[in-house]
């Protein structure tokens, strides 16, 4: 007998990938959930009422867009920065996990597989990040590239916004921090060794697990755990400053990694470290439901209620401070390592600030104090 969990028209059964024929392998999400911003949806009900139906595993799209403004202030007191860009909306890396995915709904999208699949490129970014500089209102604080969905996402290879932004930051001494699980930040070692010398830029790789099975099913269109780590060595010893991000730690699935994550990143030159607890907020509970019971159905009652039991009884927690950190012993137990390892491994032991003083508009020569 399978259990469900009900979301508007949608079902998340208990299944396992090989008892399903509709399974997306290099997808985490398996369906669309409903967006709460649309009032009409198409819902498949019954399989032999509709002959053509989108079963998700058609290509990817790239849909560009013109965007009148690519800088956001971030409101947020649990995240450390005060601004953030997103050359592209949606993500095909797929991670199901990811925060992000409710965001796609804004655009007119599900959460789900139109998140991987409809990716909003911004073609226009670099552009209408010039104007903002210029602005005589902009004041040099550090941005935030991926603060949303990751910048250096398979998009990048073809549109090159990243580089574009970067370049656009390295001409005016903007600040810049990087978040990215996805090796093809190489393609700008030159930019961002330049960069780094004159302490505008600092990077992040994020590594959630060394089991292979795990990433392929949870990351399913990321670099491996071994290709992050050269990426970190390889811009480390272009001097550039990296730091290993840790997130999500998931409770019976990659918490009792941490150590290991901490001590290669260490090891391959990473400076500093960051992580999350898991939460699932918005349709991302009903996505990650579904994923855990069809390929986890050994595990995945007592998964749910490990995160269930580090949220309050809830699998989110709205609550500064606690959202991203979580409560109760295993969320003590992770932030415990965290504190323990991070020690060990001498992780921010420096006191670094990206430079903000620089900040330079073309044909200005200084300023006057």
């Amino acid at each position: 007998m399978k259990k469900e969990l009900k979301h508007d028209h949608f079902k998340v059964s208990r299944q396992k990938p090989e008892e399903s024929e509709e399974y997306l392998s290099g997808r985490g999400a398996q369906f669309n959930t409903a967006n709460r911003f649309l009032k009409n949806q198409e819902v498949k009900e019954e399989i032999e009422a509709i002959d053509e139906w989108d079963n998700g595993n058609v290509a990817t799209q790239y849909l560009e867009q013109q965007v009148k403004s690519i800088v956001n202030k971030v409101e947020s007191p649990d995240l450390g920065m005060m601004y953030s860009m997103n050359p592209y909306a949606g993500c095909e890396h797929g991670c199901i996990y990811c925060y992000a995915r409710n965001v796609h709904e804004y655009w007119g999208y599900s959460a789900g597989l139109d998140f991987e699949r409809k990716i909003i490129v911004k073609v226009n970014a670099p552009q209408v990040l010039q104007k903002t500089f210029m602005n005589s209102k902009w004041e040099s604080h550090p941005i935030m590239l991926s603060g949303n969905t990751d910048c250096y996402q398979p998009a990048e290879q073809k549109y090159r916004l990243t580089r574009g932004l970067l370049e656009v930051c390295n001409k005016f001494n903007q600040p810049v921090g990087i978040l990215t699980k996805n090796s093809w930040i190489i393609k700008d070692k030159d930019i961002l060794q330049e960069m780094a010398e004159k302490n505008l830029v600092t990077a992040m790789v994020s590594i959630t697990s060394f089991n292979e099975g795990l990433r392929r099913v949870m990351e399913p269109r990321t670099a491996t755990a071994l290709q992050r780590l050269k990426v970190i060595e390889e811009l480390s010893n272009a001097g550039i400053r990296m730091g290993v991000m840790m997130g999500p730690m998931i409770p019976g699935l990659n918490e009792h990694e941490m150590q290991r994550i901490m001590k290669e990143a260490s090891d391959a030159g990473a400076k500093f470290t960051a992580y999350t607890f898991i939460r699932l907020n918005g349709a991302i509970k009903f996505l990650f439901h579904d994923w855990l019971y069809k390929n986890f159905p050994d595990r995945a009652d007592k998964v749910w209620h490990l995160i269930e039991g580090s949220h309050n009884g809830k699998v989110n927690d709205t609550r500064w401070g606690l959202r991203m950190r979580g409560e109760g012993n295993i969320a003590d137990l992770v932030s415990q390592q965290y504190k323990k390892y991070g020690k060990l491994y001498h992780m921010n032991e420096d006191r670094w600030e990206m430079n903000t003083t620089d900040f330079r508009r073309p044909g200005e020569q200084g300023k006057l104090f």
